[in-house]
């Protein structure tokens, strides 16, 4: 697979996945008109943008094998297991010491700061400022929820859901920049 296919593939996989999670994220705060509304068209625009992505991959894995690195995928599996396994055992520690409607805040944390370290397993020094917008979002819900009354989730979801859609889209215009420049 040649170099623009293969960062092709990395951004159509980005959009794939970081759409699917932006749509997760954009389902969790409720909230009164016209915000139903925008994360609704957000979700969509998640999902389309998810779809878009899933295709670039596709349409990538036909210009040759994919190159596969057991170590990285080592690496991607220990990282994503950390932080499943942080944010559930945290999850579950808030909900037993009723304090549920603060765990998006550690789950938008934890996601945070799972980009990371995967900044440089996946290729990617972007995912930092990814992690620090993140973090920050679940900082800010954490906050408002402290000294308001506006739920912690509200903010968290919108927060992650809109962060992440924006580097889903990022990622599918780097990859139709890819596409143009193998394809003049």
């Amino acid at each position: 697979m040649t170099a623009l296919a293969d960062a092709r593939r990395r951004a159509g996989l980005t959009a794939l996945y970081l759409g699917i999670f932006a749509t997760v994220w954009l389902s969790v705060p409720e909230n009164e008109p016209p915000w139903d509304a925008l994360l609704v068209t957000g979700s969509i625009a998640a999902l389309l943008t998810a779809g878009a992505g899933g295709a670039l991959a596709v349409r990538s894995r036909a210009e040759g094998p994919l190159s596969r690195d057991a170590l990285t995928d080592r690496k991607y599996l220990v990282i994503f297991a950390a932080e499943l396994a942080a944010a559930g055992f945290g999850a579950v520690l808030l909900a037993v010491t009723g304090r549920s409607e603060d765990i998006p805040v550690l789950i938008g944390a934890v996601v945070g700061i799972h980009f990371w370290p995967l900044a440089p397993v996946l290729r990617d020094p972007a995912l930092r400022v990814l992690a620090a917008l993140v973090c920050t979002a679940a900082l800010a819900g954490l906050v408002t929820g402290m000294v308001s009354s506006v739920p912690p989730g509200a903010v968290v979801g919108t927060g992650v859901g809109v962060l992440l859609l924006g580097y889903a889209i990022g990622a599918l215009i780097r990859g139709g920049m890819t596409l143009r420049a193998s394809h003049p």
